[in-house]
């Protein structure tokens, strides 16, 4: 199949390159965002590749259909940029990412928060401009301190079995208590 990938990164080329090694599609790359201005660039395509800032609104997905496109393909999660019902109506499939790493994220949330406490975004720069002095880049412990988390579900859960073990008291909030937080003190 034919598959044209919009809002294309260098990162995007690479891992859709490797996963596609023994699949056999024909996928062209764009830089360009998905628009009812650019959806041509998908003209003898069977399916699109999109990202978030992509619009998949009912005027694209018209014209995608015009052109034989059958598939809509996301690279996240959230589908709010994609009219689901002007889809249907077109009959083009909509498939997306069913969910990212919860450790990922949660690890990514716990290492930005590091960052910001130690200061390490500073003394990255500081160090490659030579400057080895500690003024304004000293942190604090996170064990001992109060850190609130908003949502619990598979993420936060991660995030608050990290910072419970970092020695956190840990406060959260979700509308759907996970029994899981509960179990580790989380209040």
């Amino acid at each position: 199949m034919h598959v044209t990938v919009f809002s294309t990164k260098p990162y995007d080329r690479r891992f859709l390159e490797e996963a596609n090694a023994t699949a056999g599609h024909f996928l062209s790359f764009h830089e360009a965002r998905l628009s009812t201005t650019t959806c041509s660039l998908a003209n003898g395509a069977g399916a699109v590749c999109v990202f978030v800032n992509d619009e998949v609104n009912a005027d694209v997905l018209a014209d995608l259909a015009a052109m034989g496109v059958k598939l809509v393909v996301l690279r996240a999660a959230g589908f709010n940029n994609v009219d689901l019902e002007a889809a249907r109506r077109e009959s083009i499939i909509v498939a997306r990412v069913p969910a990212y790493s919860p450790h990922a994220v949660a690890e990514h949330t716990i290492a930005l928060i590091l960052s910001l406490n130690r200061n390490i975004h500073r003394a990255y720069n500081r160090v490659r401009e030579g400057n080895f002095a500690l003024d304004g880049l000293l942190g604090f412990d996170l064990a001992g301190k109060t850190a609130g988390v908003v949502g619990t579900g598979k993420i936060g859960e991660v995030v608050c079995r990290i910072l419970t073990g970092f020695g956190c008291t840990v406060l959260a909030y979700d509308p759907q208590l996970n029994p899981v937080c509960e179990q580790m003190g989380v209040r």
